[in-house]
């Protein structure tokens, strides 16, 4: 299967789940889907559209990792972070079921840049719900949920909600050339 193959079953996969999760599904009774909860999306370890942070829980760390697409940015569990080309400077325009697909990074405090990440870059926006997201050099970031473990970039190029998404580099700029075939990193 190739990589598109894979990125759109992925892609197919999660709408699936985020619509069974908003109720927009039926199973072949008529009823309502149940797979693919919000609790299901936030227990495999990524954010499904949460809560910002209370302020007493630690801040979201943002670094920098090497991986197929070159030094990009990802979280503190090693998740590749995205940009949406649909969003504006620190206004991200991905609500409901995009935010389900492409969970925000959320956060009530400061962020904290890790280890290749320009803290000058690194800030938060207000979203329409009036939670704050991670933003870096203005764009806000965002998870893919078909990505299953560090360094996964499954979402590399997806053309999804209207536009596409990419990940980012350390500089602040989206990365849009084509793997090397060397996962050591490079462009």
């Amino acid at each position: 299967m190739n990589r598109h193959t894979r990125t759109a079953t992925a892609l197919a996969s999660v709408l699936l789940t985020a619509s069974a999760a908003a109720g927009c599904s039926e199973d072949a009774s008529g009823g309502s889907g149940t797979s693919g909860t919000d609790t299901e999306l936030r227990s495999n370890g990524r954010q499904a559209d949460a809560p910002a942070a209370p302020s007493n829980s630690p801040s979201a760390t943002v670094s920098a990792r090497k991986g197929t697409y070159g030094e990009s940015l990802v979280d503190d569990k090693g998740m590749t972070l995205y940009v949406f080309d649909k969003d504006t400077k620190n206004k991200s325009n991905c609500t409901g079921a995009c935010a389900k697909a492409w969970p925000p990074l959320l956060d009530a405090a400061a962020p904290t840049a890790g280890k290749g990440v320009k803290a000058s870059l690194l800030r938060t926006a207000s979203r329409g719900d009036g939670k704050k997201q991670v933003t870096y050099n203005g764009h806000p970031l965002y998870r893919f949920d078909a990505d299953q473990k560090p360094g996964d970039t499954e979402g590399q190029a997806v053309d999804a909600f209207g536009a596409k998404w990419y990940v980012i580099s350390t500089e602040g700029k989206k990365i849009t050339t084509k793997p090397t075939g060397n996962t050591d990193g490079g462009y």
